[in-house]
């Protein structure tokens, strides 16, 4: 394949990335209008949420292997071409709770392209500078979709009805299809892999059992029976899942990757980097269309401070990591992020220093996802690059949907402490919910400030070793 149609083909590979970076974070602003077109309770809202995170964690780990097994282009077309159709059916639905159903096909769909996009890139580029610059941008694509989301998201709400934030996947997705199609390079399927759907089930259960149970555990409006399921389902299907996965020959998780302190250290940043950066966007959206009175549109411009300083350091970390190193650029970033989410909680009445927290915030979070992917797929073995991808992504979807679970069950818990009796959080809010709000808004942003730093100590410990080449014997 010549360059230029390897960098068209990463192109368009990048442009399905997009889409499911943005499907992640497009619904942050979206909360209010639904909760007044579609007549969502909060915890429906959460759900419509956390449904596509959920679904697509839980699968990843086996979609990677079957990857393997029918070929990385074949799955990522799959995946393309069912997301565009969960994305109709989403933009047309009736009901929340068919939303919810919806909005987790499109979280299947999405499980089915992210570690296709990876496999792909390792296999396409076999210069390892040019592919290392690749799985920068690639993770700088991913990092563009999730912070441009709410923006996105805004500008649609703010002349179109809700369904148009899902309305926005169709179009883009066919024309993506029909030129991958054109320029994709041949399949190339491995029949000898084993794909296990039961185990794949078992990893929904357990995720939705600990889902279930953060949320049920922390929210002031918790179900007992919910409660319970979440209980029992967690502990159960985490048992089977492991038990399932020793009997297997060709097992979704090779745990010895995680004896890699680089490996370890790039599933961590991963994940607690979307963790930080989904939980301020998130809480950040709502507080200002709630309580500073913001349309989606202007709530979803905070995005842009984020998504700015985002995109330019995740592509300059990927270019520059043989340079400077892993261990100076994980700490520093999460540093960083740490630094911004100061910056926001000391300057909530002072737009333009908060603004420019957003920025320290974002610059560290590109840098990390740039990094984390760098270290995943180049110390894993070239025969388990579909399962060190789907690792990679599951660490980004738990990262997302731990987020949204247990900040916005939180921001729940802490307003109700806060708030004066008979108080709630409704659209608009009352006068006497905006200090109360606030206080529980400033009480999380401190959380993550202070998870950022205690990463970034961690981080120094994992990545001692300064050099970019990490691969482990094939």
């Amino acid at each position: 394949m010549t360059s230029q149609r390897r960098w068209l083909f990463f192109g368009l590979i990048s442009i399905g990335l997009y889409l499911v970076g943005m499907d992640n974070s497009i619904l942050f602003t979206a909360l209010p209008s639904l909760q007044e077109q579609l007549h969502t309770t909060e915890n429906q809202g959460l759900w419509i949420i956390n449904a596509y995170p959920l679904t697509m964690c839980g699968l990843l780990l086996g979609t990677g292997t079957l990857g393997d097994r029918i070929g990385h282009r074949r799955m990522f077309l799959w995946g393309l071409a069912t997301f565009g159709v969960a994305s109709l059916a989403a933009a047309f639905s009736p009901l929340a709770w068919l939303l919810v159903l919806a909005r987790g096909l499109l979280g299947a769909a999405a499980a089915a392209m992210m570690p296709a996009t990876l496999a792909l890139i390792r296999v396409t580029f076999e210069s390892e500078r040019e592919r290392n610059t690749a799985i920068g941008i690639w993770g700088s694509v991913f990092v563009l979709g999730a912070v441009s989301g709410p923006l996105i998201g805004g500008v649609l709400l703010e002349y179109f009805w809700w369904g148009s934030i899902f309305l926005i996947n169709v179009p883009i997705a066919a024309v993506t299809l029909v030129a991958t199609l054109a320029v994709a390079p041949p399949n190339m399927p491995n029949p000898a892999k084993k794909w296990d759907f039961l185990a794949s089930c078992l990893a929904l259960l357990t995720l939705s059992g600990l889902v279930m149970t953060i949320e049920q555990a922390v929210s002031p409006h918790r179900s007992v029976p919910a409660l319970i399921f979440g209980l029992v389902a967690l502990p159960v299907g985490a048992v089977a899942f492991h038990q399932r996965q020793r009997a297997l020959i060709d097992p979704f998780i090779d745990f010895s990757l995680f004896r890699n302190p680089i490996f370890l250290g790039g599933f961590l940043g991963a994940g607690i980097s979307t963790l930080l950066m989904s939980g301020l966007q998130l809480l950040t959206s709502q507080r200002f269309q709630l309580v500073a009175g913001f349309t989606p549109f202007e709530a979803g411009l905070l995005a842009v401070a984020m998504a700015g300083s985002a995109f330019p350091s995740s592509i300059l970390a990927g270019v520059f990591l043989d340079r400077i190193g892993f261990r100076t650029l994980m700490a520093g970033s999460f540093t960083s992020f740490g630094c911004g989410a100061v910056i926001c909680a000391l300057s909530l009445s002072q737009p333009p220093i908060f603004v420019g927290g957003l920025l320290l915030t974002g610059l560290g979070t590109g840098a990390i996802a740039s990094c984390s992917s760098v270290a995943i797929i180049n110390s894993a073995p070239l025969n388990k690059v579909g399962m060190a991808s789907s690792i990679e992504e599951v660490a980004y979807e738990f990262g997302a949907l731990i987020a949204v679970a247990l900040f916005g069950s939180l921001l729940s818990q802490l307003f109700a402490v806060f708030a004066p009796p008979g108080v709630e959080i409704t659209h608009p809010l009352v006068d006497a919910a905006f200090h109360p709000f606030d206080l529980a808004y400033l009480t999380i942003v401190v959380i993550l400030a202070i998870l950022a730093f205690v990463t970034s100590l961690i981080c120094l410990r994992l990545f001692r070793a300064r050099t970019l080449e990490v691969n482990v014997a094939h």
